[in-house]
């Protein structure tokens, strides 16, 4: 009786707050909650397979809470904080907002935040992955878990001034992380900027990223990692077709360190039979560069995916996924799990809950 009663009156206190709040501004709690159990052949040494429950099959799991103010004139102050869960221990997936947490502006002319952000290259690129950044399986931010670079982009900055706006069709935002280096301002700083296009069911992007490090005090010079994406899609009736490639390239500060150097291209096909149902079939392909001969993975993956809406808020899926890499490299599926041979087959049935 005594816990009923100090429930209760946690419940009516937070209900009073919420109507002090939302006579002032909006403030929402939302989520992303996604799990399933999924397989993996050669997933651990000597090849063995694993089955296991995984977070994050279609997206990433999360939770947050974003809102805004209207100042007048148009103009309103805006904020969020998210941050990631792993589903099948309930800790936090990083830091507690390490997705999100930025406070900014937004008005006639745009969006402008302060703080830890996704870049403008990420919200632009993921519009164009058929398999929409999930981890289990994409590699349209970032390549397989199991080779020596992924040759990916930077999805998120720190110490970030970021701005977002657009004009008819076309979507543009510029993002800079400042790296906040003793030794220089250019030391650890990082932009990214994007431009996209979106009519009459046609879909184009560019994107251009600097990511740098710091100065190697030998040469002085210092890492500078540079990528950059084309690509479209378009969309007619139930149907949706996708293709777009990323270059990627960081240049050594140390002397006698060859570039890291790869091109990553992919394409999918979605298609709606009913308005509740998704198939989609997408292929990611890495081609490796500037390495020894003979040592050049090379890894291409296949994914086919069925989604059933149940709801407007529950999704059920089910993902089969292969990779194979040449010359007996290693491959792996996911971006964050390794695999232990020159291929890999997964499957993975899942739920997503929004909220």
């Amino acid at each position: 009786m005594k816990r009923t009663s100090i429930t209760l009156a946690v419940l009516a206190a937070a209900a009073a707050l919420s109507g002090g709040a939302h006579a002032q501004s909006n403030v929402q709690i939302y989520g992303l909650l996604d799990t399933g159990v999924d397989y993996s052949s050669d997933a651990k040494p000597g090849g063995g397979a694993m089955t296991r429950v995984s977070s994050g099959g279609m997206n990433t799991s999360r939770w947050g809470l974003r809102g805004t103010e209207d100042l007048g004139g148009g103009l309103k102050a805006v904020f969020q904080l998210e941050g990631g869960i792993l589903m099948d221990t309930g800790a936090m997936d990083g830091t507690l907002f390490r997705r999100q947490a930025n406070v900014g502006l937004e008005g006639r002319y745009g969006r402008l935040v302060l703080g830890r952000s996704f870049t403008s290259v990420y919200d632009t690129v993921i519009q164009f992955d058929p398999m929409g950044f999930a981890p289990f399986y994409s590699w349209a931010t970032t390549g397989n878990a199991t080779g020596p670079s992924k040759y990916g982009m930077t999805t998120g900055f720190d110490n970030m001034v970021k701005y977002s706006g657009s004009t008819g069709a076309f979507k543009y935002g510029v993002s800079y992380g400042f790296g906040e280096q003793t030794g220089s301002a250019r030391d650890g700083a990082k932009i990214a900027s994007a431009v996209s296009y979106s009519a009459n069911g046609l879909g184009l992007m560019a994107t251009w990223e600097r990511v740098n490090g710091n100065t190697v005090v030998a040469t002085g010079r210092r890492d500078q990692t540079t990528v950059y994406h084309l690509g479209g899609n378009y969309e007619s009736g139930p149907f949706k077709f996708t293709l777009a490639g990323r270059n990627y390239r960081t240049e050594s500060g140390k002397d006698a360190t060859p570039d890291v150097k790869a091109t990553t291209y992919w394409t999918g096909l979605a298609y709606k039979p009913v308005e509740n149902v998704t198939l989609t079939g997408a292929i990611y392909y890495v081609d490796v560069k500037n390495v020894a001969a003979g040592k050049d993975a090379d890894p291409i993956m296949y994914v086919a995916r069925y989604r059933y809406a149940a709801s407007k808020r529950t999704d059920l899926y089910a993902t089969l996924a292969y990779a194979k890499a040449k010359h007996g490299q290693l491959v792996g599926l996911s971006r964050d799990d390794a695999g232990f041979g020159d291929s890999q087959r997964g499957f993975m049935l899942g739920i997503q809950h929004r909220f």
